[in-house]
Formats: structure tokens, sequence, C-alpha cells
């Protein structure tokens, strides 16, 4: 372990080209240090923005303060790659007929890529050193303030859309994270270059950034379709329109994000059949045929409940003939939550054959919660 400032500041440096020759395309060291700006999640969760999501609560002193996961960390090697989709990103919102799903989510699942490439890396570090690495990985899954740690490592600084926006990459980039044991100076942090752009609070469908820097959850579309597990609020649900599955729209709203090039990553190329698909198609499933399709993608962690109480709001916004089919199948499955959304997706159909489905109904649902949602559906 190299003490002086030289050998640190050129061991760093060494560390750096071996994870951009592992694919990295982005790589900074942070101080060990609680980052600035750490104390901002108390208040936020005191504001309950969190909303339902009380892992964000959990182990917040160790969000923190990153020495509490680690002992004996010396700095972070913070690591970003590209996502950004080809074309449009968001090619579902012209047309209500798509399936809206979130860019990160249309690829192959990404974090077990991510752990697989930073493996490799620990490797190439140990032959460096001669030694193992003391140190640990993570992605997306433990509680780091990944964003706030990137930021003062200079790979971007925190956007209005809370996201973390580098010069490069825009708003586009998936974040890792290596905490070691190695005594390596930190790079200078990022500027912020917001400046008075507000084109992510404007885009916001539902107010959640009226407030610049911070997400309140309580009023975010991608908080509800994928963190939630009860009813989407009534309020919410027109804005929703096809979105079932994460909403981008504070990311592409970014004028960063038009410096952006489309990533260099075959794993986080769009699937084909998730590229703004048909709504019909997916209300069919069973729970091993969503499975099945959605393998390898972070839309199978949410499950099929979720993801079909989100398809029923969208194929109601659609409003069409073509979308009571599915709604008829859905306000027929076994789960309740997704009867209840269905049957205020049929409420939203101008053919009077979801009217009759419903009155129909009355009859023979024993569920409270359906019942109110029909009540409301045929009242409007």
């Amino acid at each position: 372990m190299p003490h002086s400032t030289n050998h640190r500041a050129k061991l760093k440096e060494q560390l750096r080209r071996i994870a951009l020759y592992e694919g990295f395309e982005t790589v900074a060291f942070a101080s060990p240090e609680k980052p600035p700006h750490a104390e901002h999640l108390t208040k936020w969760l005191g504001s309950n923005c969190h909303g339902d999501m009380g892992w964000m609560a959990k182990n917040a002193e160790k969000r923190q303060n990153p020495k509490q996961l680690m002992d004996g960390l010396g700095s972070i090697m913070v690591l970003g790659l590209n996502y950004r989709p080809p074309g449009e990103p968001s090619p579902y919102l012209d047309n209500p007929a798509a399936l809206g799903v979130s860019a990160y989510a249309r690829n192959r699942e990404y974090q077990g890529f991510i752990k697989k490439k930073l493996r490799k890396l620990a490797n190439e570090i140990e032959k460096l050193l001669g030694e193992k690495v003391d140190g640990r990985i993570f992605v997306d899954t433990a509680p780091v303030l990944e964003k706030p740690i990137a930021a003062s490592a200079g790979l971007g600084w925190q956007g209005k859309n809370t996201m973390l926006v580098n010069r490069q990459f825009g708003c586009w980039l998936f974040l890792a994270e290596f905490f070691l044991a190695l005594d390596l100076p930190p790079d200078p942090p990022g500027k912020e270059h917001c400046g008075s752009c507000d084109r992510c609070q404007t885009a916001c469908p539902t107010g959640a950034l009226n407030t610049p820097w911070q997400l309140d959850s309580n009023n975010c579309l991608a908080y509800f379709t994928i963190e939630t597990s009860g009813p989407i609020p009534l309020k919410y649900r027109q804005a929703m329109g096809n979105r079932v599955f994460g909403c981008d729209d504070c990311i592409t709203a970014c004028p960063w994000n038009r410096f952006a090039p489309v990533t260099a990553q075959k794993n986080f190329l769009p699937r084909p059949e998730l590229i703004a698909p048909n709504l019909t198609g997916f209300a069919f499933m069973n729970e091993v045929q969503f499975r099945s399709t959605f393998s390898n993608s972070a839309i199978k962690r949410s499950g099929r409940v979720r993801f079909m109480r989100n398809l029923a709001i969208a194929l109601g916004n659609w409003g069409t003939d073509a979308a009571l089919p599915p709604l008829s199948h859905l306000f027929a499955d076994e789960h309740p939550l997704i009867r209840g959304h269905a049957a205020w997706g049929l409420g939203k159909n101008s053919n009077p054959k979801g009217a009759e489905l419903l009155k129909k109904a009355i009859k023979t649902e024993t569920d409270q919660s359906v019942l109110e949602e029909i009540a409301l559906a045929l009242r409007d």
C-alpha cells in the first residue's frame, strides 16, 4: 500500500485506466466521508417524500455515512455505464395504443450484467496489486447515496430532476460503486450546470418536481407504477396515459441529453418486443407467461399484479373498442386489485358493452374495493 501522495495518485490513475479498459465509460473517485448535502435525506424522509418506500428510511444513517457500510473504507470508485437507447427515448408517448415502459427496463436486467463487470474489474485490480482487494461492490442494491457520491466524485451533478447529469452522457448513466480499503485521493466534485433551466420540472405530468432538486414520490408516476402495491390514486390515472412501467419525462426533457451517444453495450439495447408494442397483447398473460416474457427484466421484479393494474389504466386511457376485450379479461382476473382497475378502465370506454359488464358484475362481485371501483366507474 503506497503512502506518498504521488504513489496514491499514480495508483488511482492506474485503476481508472483498468476500469475504462474493462468497458466502464466513466470512472471517478470519491472520499469515504459523508457526501455533500447528505443531511437532505433526513429532511426528505421527514417530509414523507419517500411515500411507501420504507426501505429508504431503513438504514438512513448508513445511507448518509459510507464508512458504516465497510470497515476500513479508504475511497469509493464510482463507475458509470451509458444506457441511452437508440432513436426516440420514449417512443410510446405519441401512440396511446402502445405499451409505455421506461428506457432502463426495456433492456436486459442491468444489475447482474454490471456486477459481472465489477467482479472482472476486481480481478484485474488484484493482478495489479499482487494481492486480494479488500472492498465491496454495489449496483443499486444497498443503502448507498449513489447520486450524491457520484457528484462528489465529479461524474456530474444532481439536476433539478434529482438525476445525475453528466455533460457527455446526460441522465443516461447506470451507476455502480466499488468501496475500497485503498486510501486514494478523491477527484474534484462536479459543478452544477442547470442554471435557470426548468424543463424537467415543466415536463413532469404530475408536479412531482415542483420543488427543484427534490422529488416528491407521492406525486410521481414512476413511483406509483413501480414501487406501490395498492390502488393508483384516481387523480393520477388519466395522467398516466399509457405509462405501464415507469416514466422518463423528466429525463428526456433535460437538454443535456441531446449530447448523449447511444449505448455501446449490447445488453442495454432495447428488446425489440418492448419497443412500443401494442397494449392488447399483454393482458392475457398468466403468471407463468408473465415471468417468461419478462425474464431478465426489471419488470419481472414488480410482479404481474402491479403490471396488470397499470395495464388496465393504460387500456382505459386508450378508450377504443379494441381495448374492450383485454379490459374484459382483466375484469375477470382472480386478483381484486386488477379487477378494480379494470373496472375503472371499462368506465372510461365509450362502448356501452363496458357499462353492461360493470352492471352485471355488481350482482356477483364480493370484494368491497372492486364494488367501489365499479360504482365510481358507472357514476363517471
